[in-house]
């Protein structure tokens, strides 16, 4: 069986991912030190126990996910549920590489490039904080209501989005960020867009796709960012010749 060094998935992630140019609230890249040498990565979206345990069933010597150990607030003491995750990786020796705001912009490989590219639209600006939205031409889409794209969302994601219609504008620009991006809604309402669809709806979002007329779409915030992590582990495990499996852990979120 093929292997790599841990050092150049390191490099290749490092290359493809640019880390360096985002701010966010936990560290990207490597977060737990494993074996050396990687036969078999396995990515997933949250690093999860339910997750760590499936990788280490599936002979993983190195997980790839979008969501890593630590979120906003999380004081790093290795207690509870954090010691039990940490345990296992270190009881089977596995590398775990988080990417947390550099996956959603990725271009190519990204959360929201490969979301877009399940939409069948693609993106021509990038827009809001860190310019992690992206928007473009409605492609499909054009001339249709917000209904018919939360519908293809439905059947590409497998689960029904909430859709707040705005004013039932027929639309012309789409604008995404996936995951929590509720609060990219304004941003996207001010690049000039009639629909915009991320993971999650908060209080504001409803009030203001009907006062501003432009539709917000809710897909889940765990549906809208599975895409990503096996889209960029597929491509490092290809380009270094290693074996790559994507394990789906279900998150009504």
């Amino acid at each position: 069986m093929p292997i790599a060094k841990r050092n150049d998935i390191e490099a290749a992630l490092a290359g493809l991912m640019k880390p360096e140019a985002f701010r966010d609230y936990g560290p990207n890249g490597l977060q737990v030190e494993g074996r050396t040498e990687v036969r078999r990565l396995v990515s997933g979206v949250t690093a999860s126990l339910a997750f760590i345990d499936a990788a280490i069933a599936a002979d993983a010597d190195a997980l790839l996910v979008h969501h890593g150990l630590f979120w906003r607030g999380h004081d790093g003491r290795l207690t509870g549920w954090l010691r039990e995750r940490v345990a296992r990786l270190l009881a089977h020796d596995i590398n775990l590489f988080a990417y947390h705001l550099p996956l959603d912009a990725e271009p190519t490989f990204g959360n929201n490039a490969q979301f877009g590219l399940r939409l069948k639209v693609q993106a021509d600006e990038r827009f809001g904080e860190q310019d992690l939205g992206f928007i473009g031409a409605a492609g499909p889409w054009r001339g249709q209501g917000a209904d018919a794209l939360a519908e293809a969302a439905a059947a590409a994601l497998g689960r029904a989005p909430l859709l707040v219609a705005g004013d039932g504008r027929r639309l012309e620009r789409v604008a995404w960020c996936t995951g929590g991006a509720q609060g990219y809604f304004e941003a996207a309402i001010a690049a000039g867009a009639d629909v915009f669809l991320t993971g999650e709806i908060s209080e504001p979002q409803a009030h203001l796709a009907r006062e501003t007329g432009v539709a917000f779409i809710a897909c889940g915030h765990h549906a809208t960012e599975r895409f990503g992590a096996p889209a960029v582990a597929a491509h490092i495990a290809a380009s270094l010749g290693i074996e790559h499996r994507f394990i789906e852990i279900d998150n009504p979120a």
